[in-house]
């Protein structure tokens, strides 16, 4: 994707911009999130609220396996930055633990028979995802900080 790119900053500004819309689909997530957790009592008219929480949730978790941690490697290939690769190895298991619970998540509510069958268990299952996601988001944070932002000021 960014492998056409000429100069360091056109680069890994590119990332920079990857990282920008995963972040801003992680907000939306978060929105839609609370949203839910504070309706309260969620009846069958929520399902499609619910089903599009769904939708950015395997979009977000998508993003970050298939995009966002795939472009931090190849910058701490590029810069020979041996620590951040062992970081980048260190915390995608972490990581991977916490796409498995949100994939359950997504399985158990993705479709409006699915929803309205566990509508009861929802909020429970809303507030378990949230602590893993909430880890998910310190695990990510610490790779953005410590691959790119380091990185970002070698290429400047």
């Amino acid at each position: 994707m960014l492998e056409g790119c000429k100069t360091a900053q056109e680069r890994w500004g590119g990332v920079h911009i990857i990282i920008d819309r995963w972040l801003e689909q992680r907000r939306q997530l978060l929105e839609t999130g609370i949203y839910l957790r504070e309706r309260g009592d969620l009846t069958p008219t929520d399902t499609p609220k619910i089903q599009t929480f769904c939708e950015l949730l395997v979009d977000y978790v998508s993003a970050g396996h298939f995009t966002v941690y795939e472009q931090l490697a190849l910058e701490a290939k590029e810069f020979h930055d041996d620590s951040a690769a062992n970081l980048l190895r260190e915390l995608l298991p972490l990581i991977d633990s916490t796409t498995e619970v949100a994939i359950e998540f997504n399985d158990k509510y993705d479709t409006k028979e699915h929803c309205n069958a566990q509508l009861e268990a929802l909020p429970f299952s809303l507030q378990a995802l949230a602590v893993v996601m909430a880890e998910r988001f310190q695990y990510e944070d610490q790779l953005i900080k410590e691959l790119h932002e380091a990185h970002s000021e070698k290429s400047a």
